[in-house]
């Protein structure tokens, strides 16, 4: 079976690409496909056709545009539209408009609607990630309707797309995005308090772990810094990774502003985020919307106790007090969760990581894989 892919980069690296990725190394010996992507880190090199997008890549909404026109172009010097050319066209959400499977992570309007405000971005960033979304937004109601097929990663997400497009009901298939709980459980020989000595944690102190690789204001960072601000009795250290490095600084400012430079600290992108989760006690993500937040799911199969809003995914097996903390996505929230945090004793956490990680075990690469080849065979 002949399968185009379209999507902006597919490397591990990249929550939605790492997605694509796998599917395409799980089924690249069955089916051919034609990738359309400005990049790409290859899982079967010599199996997968790769066509370079030479979009614009920053920022969102460039690309958006871009990427657009460009794959618009291949689609139809490489006959991709004529019929028989590909049994199926898939596309990551709406980032390319003629697909016949859509494999959605967002619900851009439903985040405009519900969430936009409560972010509080503002400026020449704020615009730019506005105009994204709003692009997005615009097609959405198209590219789903048009689609045979809508894979989503959640109930959640299944829930937001019926609620905003009825006509969607019978189109949804969830498919859980892959957790490797092997590759992220914590090794026996890996020398936790070294390394913490090493970020600046002292031995009592609670480690707290944030990690986004942009959007710092949707994924509730303001939220914990504003918690810790006001809270700056409680024995917590913060380590952030991901950001661009203008956005660090403009982050270190504000911390700086805020007197608790001394408790969080910025380490940019990291190549490999398992030591910095393995010496953790905690990750924490108070974010306004997810659909299916990856990073959370690893850290809990890394064995760190989850501290997160109510969130898509999430939501489908974590249990307030039994294997997470729930918080509330604003300041007071996370105080509340902070300050049950400190209170728990090192035994009740652990043990609630465990439950975690436990549950985590369910997403297999090889479900994930069997899920896309039923979709791949099933009727059209």
């Amino acid at each position: 079976m002949k399968i185009a892919v379209f999507d902006y980069v597919v490397t591990p690296n990249n929550a939605i690409g790492m997605c694509v990725r796998r599917m395409m190394g799980s089924l690249g010996q069955e089916h051919d496909f034609t990738l359309f992507s400005c990049t790409l880190d290859d899982p079967l090199p010599g199996r997968i056709r790769w066509f370079r997008i030479p979009a614009v890549k920053r920022p969102l909404a460039l690309l958006y545009i871009t990427y657009h026109f460009l794959a618009a172009w291949q689609y139809l010097t490489r006959g991709i539209w004529k019929k028989g050319a590909y049994q199926w066209v898939y596309a990551v959400e709406s980032n390319f408009l003629f697909a016949d499977v859509i494999h959605a992570h967002f619900c851009h309007r439903w985040f405009l609607q519900k969430h936009w405000k409560r972010c509080g971005l503002s400026g020449v960033r704020g615009a730019f990630r506005w105009i994204d979304h709003a692009l997005h937004a615009l097609f959405e109601p198209f590219v789903l309707r048009r689609a045979k097929k809508i894979i989503v990663p959640s109930l959640g997400l299944q829930r937001e797309f019926t609620a905003l497009y009825p006509y969607t009901a019978g189109k949804i298939v969830v498919i859980s995005n892959p957790v490797d709980a092997a590759a992220m459980a914590r090794p026996a020989d890996f020398d936790r308090a070294a390394y913490r000595q090493k970020l600046g944690v002292a031995p009592h102190e609670i480690m707290l772990n944030f990690i986004a690789m942009g959007q710092y204001e949707r994924k509730g960072l303001p939220f914990l810094l504003e918690a810790m601000a006001q809270r700056k009795d409680l024995p917590c250290k913060l380590v952030v990774i991901g950001g661009q490095p203008d956005l660090i600084r403009e982050y270190e400012a504000r911390v700086a502003k805020m007197g608790i430079s001394d408790r969080v600290n910025f380490v940019g992108i990291q190549k490999d985020v398992r030591p910095f989760l393995w010496a953790s006690d905690a990750f924490v993500l108070p974010s306004l919307y997810e659909v299916f937040p990856l990073v959370a799911l690893e850290a809990a199969a890394a064995g760190c106790l989850l501290m997160t809003s109510p969130l898509n995914g999430v939501e489908e097996f974590m249990v307030d007090g039994e294997n997470g903390i729930q918080v509330s996505a604003d300041p007071a929230g996370v105080i509340k969760g902070l300050e049950r945090l400190a209170a728990t004793p090192p035994e009740a956490r652990q043990r609630m990581a465990d439950g975690a990680a436990q549950c985590i075990r369910q997403y297999t690469a090889d479900r994930y894989a069997e899920d896309w080849r039923k979709l791949y065979t099933s009727p059209r």
